[in-house]
């Protein structure tokens, strides 16, 4: 049976598509294949297009994922982008989805016309606020807001439905009087994120016994404004305390960052982007306190990631963050002073309360609901609901779902 053919059953075919996905980036690719998984396993039939540096096409756990030859962006560390739209579009006609799912708001905008000639109900999902991106780009705040109010207006005009993964994402689009904007949050793997990972070994490898271990798990570009994680280490440095920073990712920033961190002999290692997901886990559930500085973020999956290990975050207090973190960590403003504020707080804490504290926080969002929230926001009932396994309907009928 041909892939383009292939089918589960009732379950419909969710075409999803996803620019600025690299072998290195975290959060977005991990999102896409917990999302995929739980398609997979609710009787759907995921397909994943993402630019590569050549076409493969291959079945996953995650359903079925297509890589389409895209070009590098200069200066992100490896990002690529499918710019190919006419062979984009053969290949959607080919696949004709029964959902188009789109994890980019600016170069793929255009599918959300070809899923409305096709008449097939399509969802872009919102990963980064846009008004956030820009002032992280140097954008006043007046002028930010006002381009991401005409990129919000058409991307709500183009789209049957708008997937925020919390309040502080929808905002935007609220503000503009967008009435299709859907809530589904995103989740983590609560049986490979744990405390029982924590390590002694490798906590002896990067700190002594008397010193804080921080972490900070994140792309280094722009937008994450890592540097704010090494002006808290520097504050905390000139305050006396004891404490060391380990950094786990890679992008445009990183040498920038290692020669900064030389130059002022700042006890910072660099470990680039961390492939083994058990050693990244391990690192996770041994640092003290984990920090997350980007402040354009809509939901951080590697802080929830770092929380179900049980270590707490200090988080940007203008990103999503506050609203997931809750009381199980810290929030301050992007500056280092502030970072080291809450960092000190946090360590106020005993180590026992601080660290059920996150883990209990975590343990509310678990990848079944996010999936479920997805599929709800694609009308797209689990195969093995009663409903979904006898419905006759034919596929047009299906299509009409989200309309």
């Amino acid at each position: 049976m041909s892939f383009a053919t292939e089918r589960t059953g009732a379950g419909l075919r969710i075409v999803r598509l996803a620019n600025f996905v690299a072998p290195t980036s975290g959060g977005l690719r991990t999102a896409l294949r917990e999302l995929g998984k739980g398609f997979k396993e609710a009787g759907h039939a995921p397909v994943l297009i993402v630019p590569g540096e050549r076409h493969t096409d291959e079945m996953t756990e995650q359903g079925r994922v297509i890589t389409l030859p895209g070009p590098l962006l200069p200066g992100t560390g490896g990002y690529r982008v499918l710019v190919d739209k006419r062979r984009v579009a053969a290949l959607l006609e080919e696949l004709d989805p029964d959902r188009l799912e789109v994890s980019d708001r600016t170069t793929l905008r255009w599918t959300g016309k070809w899923a409305r000639r096709a008449r097939v109900p399509a969802v872009m999902v919102s990963h980064e606020t846009a008004d956030g991106v820009l002032r992280t780009w140097g954008l006043s705040e007046t002028m930010s807001r006002r381009a991401a109010d005409a990129l919000n207006t058409r991307t709500a005009h183009t789209y049957a439905r708008v997937v925020c993964t919390t309040e502080f994402a929808e905002r935007e689009f609220v503000r503009i009087g967008a009435r299709n904007v859907v809530r589904a949050p995103l989740g983590v793997d609560l049986a490979q994120r744990h405390p029982a990972l924590r390590d002694a070994g490798l906590r002896a490898r990067y700190a002594r016994g008397d010193e804080t271990l921080l972490v900070m798990c994140s792309r280094l570009s722009v937008e994450k404004k890592p540097g704010t994680a090494l002006d808290a280490l520097e504050a905390l440095l000139h305050r006396g305390r004891r404490v060391v920073l380990v950094v786990a990712g890679d992008g445009p920033l990183r040498a920038r960052l290692e020669q900064r961190a030389e130059e002022r002999r700042l006890p910072v290692a660099f470990l680039g982007h961390v492939a083994d997901r058990d050693l990244l886990g391990a690192l996770q559930a041994t640092a003290d306190v984990c920090l997350a500085p980007g402040p354009a973020e809509t939901f951080g999956l590697a802080a929830l990631e770092a929380m179900a290990c049980g270590t707490p975050v200090v988080a940007s207090a203008l990103s999503a963050l506050p609203e997931v973190i809750g009381s199980a960590g810290a929030t301050a403003v992007n500056t280092g002073e502030a970072f080291a504020d809450a960092v000190e707080l946090l360590m106020e804490r005993s180590e026992c309360e601080r660290r059920e504290t996150a883990r209990a926080r975590a343990e509310c969002f678990g990848w079944k609901t996010a999936v479920d929230a997805f599929l709800a926001a694609h009308d797209a009932l689990p195969f093995d609901t009663p409903t979904a396994a006898g419905d006759p309907r034919p596929r047009e009928a299906a299509r009409e779902g989200v309309r």
